[in-house]
C-alpha cells in the first residue's frame, strides 16, 4: 500500500495543512478505511430488505416489535448495538491495513426522542467503547452524523419521517442537532484517536419525480455548517471537521469558502467510472481552497473497479472509507453476515405477505445476532487484496497507472479519443472488448467491457504493493497477431511471452515477482497486437 497510508502514522491529532492531511508529527497522512453502516443507524437494504417498510431505522425498529413483541423487540436492539460492531471488529480492521474508521450514528442514539435534550448515557457508551478499541489498536476514528434530528437527507438513509430534510425547516430539529454536536465536541476534545467530526452525511438530496425538490435549503445547510463549526469550536479548537456538499455529497456548491481553517472537504462517490474525471471537480475545489480532499464513502460494487478507483485516489493525495464494513450475504464488503434460516419470511411480510409466528420471527432474529460476530461471519480476504492493490487482485487492462504520466506509465502513442471516452486522453487504444459486460451490481457502470488494445511499442504500467516471494503475475489477453510480450519492472525482465494469433482470450503463464513494497509492473508489446483484458496478480 501507499506509503502515507502505513498504521505507524496513526500519531496524535489529525489536522489540515494546505492540501494534506497531517497527523500530529506534522507527517502527510492518507485515511484508508471502512464505515461501520448498519450499528448506530440501520439501513434495510443490509438486511436484504428493499421494501419501503423495511427501508430506515423508525420502520425497522417498528417491524421487529409487531414481529417478536416489545419484551423480544428490546433484547433485541440492546444485543443488536452490543453484537453488531465488537472490539474483534475493529481489532481485524487494523490486522488488514487499516489505519481509520467512520462510525454512522443516529441522532436517536445519543438524543431520546423526546421535548428538550434527553442524553442516552447508553448510546454515548457506545461511541465511547469503539474510540477506545479504535485507541487500542491504533485507528483514527470519525463520528458521523448520519442521522440528523428531522433528517439533513430527505431519504431513508437519514431516518426522515417524510422525505424532507427537517433539519434545515424545523427549528427544535436545528436546535437539538448543534446541541449534540457540543456534546460531543466537549467529551472527545482530549481523545486524539478521534480523527475529526463528520458534520453530517449526504445532506439535501437530488430532486427526483414524486419528492419535493429541496434546493431552495442549499442556504440553510451553509449556515447550518458555520452554526455547527462555532459550536463545536467552543470546546473544542484541536479537532478537524468533515463537511459535505449536497446532492448525496457528489456536488461541490457549497464550497466557495472555508467554513473552518482545519477541515477537509469531504465528498461520495459510486458508480462512476474509476478515472480521474471522478475526482477532478473536487481536486479543482481543494486546489482552490487550498483545504485537503477525503474520498469519504464509496464502495459498492465489483472488486475490480476497487483496484482502479482507490489506488488512483491515494495517487491523487486522496484518502478514502469505504461503505460498509459488513452487511448480510455479500462478497463486496470485509465481512458477509450469514443469511439465517427463514430470512426470506422477514421481506415477504414487509411486502404485504403472511407474517411468520413470534416464536417464529424471535428465533430468525436470534440467530441473526448470533450471526453478526466477527467469528460466525463469512470473510472476504479478497476486498482488501483489490482495494490496497496487493498479491490476490486483478486488474483490468484499461486501468494502468495514470501516474508520473505519459511515457513512464503508458506509451500514450495513439491520437484522437478512439473508440471509448474512457480515459480518452490518455493515447491509449481503450474500445470495447468482445462481449457487453452485464451489470452485476446497482452500482457496476459496467467499465469492465472495456479492454485495452496495444501494438508494438506500445506498454502499460500497472503497479502491485507488498510482493512475498511467491507472488506471481500472468495476464488474460486476446491475441490479435502473432506477438512476443515482455513483463518487466522497466529495468529487470520477468517474462517473454511469444504468442499466436488466437480466436480465444488465453491466460498465460504466471511469472515470479520480487519481494518488493512495490513493483511497477510494465507489459510492453514487442511485436504484434493484442487486446489486454486484466492482469492477474497471485499470492
Amino acid at each position: 500500500m501507499h506509503k502515507e497510508m502505513n498504521r505507524n502514522l496513526v500519531s496524535g491529532y489529525l489536522g489540515a495543512y494546505g492540501r494534506n492531511i497531517i497527523n500530529g508529527n506534522g507527517n502527510p497522512i492518507l485515511l484508508n478505511g471502512w464505515g461501520l453502516g448498519n450499528w448506530l443507524l440501520c439501513e434495510g437494504y443490509m438486511w436484504l430488505n428493499q421494501g419501503k417498510r423495511f427501508d430506515r431505522p423508525l420502520r425497522i425498529e417498528n417491524v421487529v416489535r409487531e414481529l417478536t413483541g416489545s419484551e423480544f423487540s428490546d433484547y433485541f436492539w440492546k444485543e443488536f448495538r452490543a453484537r453488531y460492531i465488537t472490539r474483534e471488529d475493529i481489532r481485524l480492521m487494523a490486522e488488514l491495513g487499516y489505519n481509520s474508521v467512520r462510525i454512522p450514528f443516529n441522532w436517536r442514539i445519543l438524543l431520546k426522542d423526546e421535548p428538550g435534550l434527553n442524553w442516552n448515557d447508553d448510546g454515548f457508551a457506545l461511541l465511547d467503547n469503539c474510540i477506545d478499541w479504535c485507541e487500542e489498536y491504533g485507528l483514527y476514528a470519525f463520528p458521523d452524523m448520519h442521522g440528523a434530528p428531522g433528517g439533513q437527507t430527505g431519504a431513508n438513509i437519514d431516518d426522515s419521517v417524510d422525505d424532507l430534510p427537517r433539519l434545515f425547516m424545523d427549528q427544535d430539529s436545528w436546535d437539538k442537532a448543534i446541541a449534540i454536536w457540543e456534546k460531543i465536541a466537549a467529551r472527545y476534545a482530549n481523545r486524539w484517536i478521534v480523527g475529526g467530526y463528520d458534520i453530517i452525511n449526504e445532506p439535501i438530496r437530488p430532486p427526483r419525480e414524486g419528492i419535493a425538490d429541496c434546493d431552495h435549503l442549499i442556504p440553510k445547510l451553509m449556515e447550518f455548517y458555520d452554526a455547527a463549526a462555532a459550536a463545536i469550536r467552543k470546546h473544542d479548537k484541536k479537532h478537524m471537521l468533515s463537511i459535505e456538499g449536497n446532492c448525496w455529497s457528489t456536488k461541490t456548491t457549497i464550497f466557495n469558502k472555508h467554513y473552518d481553517d482545519n477541515m477537509v472537504i469531504h465528498f461520495h462517490r459510486y458508480g462512476c467510472m474509476p478515472e480521474i474525471n471522478a475526482y477532478k471537480e473536487f481536486l479543482n475545489v481543494s486546489e482552490r481552497l487550498n483545504q485537503p480532499l477525503w474520498l469519504g464513502e464509496t464502495g459498492e460494487s465489483v472488486l475490480e473497479w476497487f483496484t482502479a478507483m482507490f489506488p488512483l485516489s491515494a495517487d491523487l493525495g486522496i484518502g478514502y472509507n469505504l461503505w460498509p464494513w459488513k452487511k448480510m450475504d455479500t462478497l463486496n464488503s470485509p465481512l458477509s453476515v450469514n443469511k439465517p434460516k427463514h430470512w426470506e419470511k422477514i421481506a415477504v411480510y414487509t411486502d404485504g405477505g403472511i407474517k411468520p409466528s413470534h416464536n417464529e420471527a424471535q428465533e430468525i432474529l436470534q440467530e441473526y445476532l448470533e450471526n453478526m460476530l466477527v467469528q460466525n461471519c463469512t470473510h472476504n480476504t479478497a476486498v482488501t487484496r483489490f482495494c490496497l492493490r496487493l498479491p490476490g487482485c486483478t486488474v483490468r487492462g484499461t486501468d494502468f497507472d495514470l501516474f508520473p504520466g505519459k511515457g513512464s506509465s503508458y506509451s500514450g502513442l495513439r491520437t484522437g479519443t478512439g473508440k471509448s471516452q474512457y480515459r480518452s486522453d490518455s493515447g491509449m487504444g481503450i474500445q470495447p472488448g468482445m462481449e457487453k459486460a452485464e451489470q452485476k451490481l446497482w452500482f457496476d457502470c459496467r467499465w469492465d467491457s472495456l479492454t485495452l488494445e496495444m501494438s508494438q511499442d506500445e506498454f502499460a504500467v500497472y503497479s502491485i504493493f507488498n510482493t512475498t516471494g511467491n507472488s506471481t503475475v500472468s495476464l488474460e489477453l486476446l491475441v490479435m497477431e502473432d506477438s512476443i510480450v515482455e513483463i518487466s519492472n522497466g529495468e529487470n525482465q520477468y517474462g517473454m511471452f511469444n504468442l499466436n494469433a488466437s480466436a480465444d482470450i488465453i491466460t498465460t503463464k504466471a511469472v515470479m515477482l520480487p519481494k518488493e513494497d512495490k513493483i511497477p509492473v510494465k507489459i510492453a508489446v514487442c511485436k504484434g497486437k493484442i487486446q489486454l483484458e486484466r492482469i492477474i496478480f497471485s499470492e
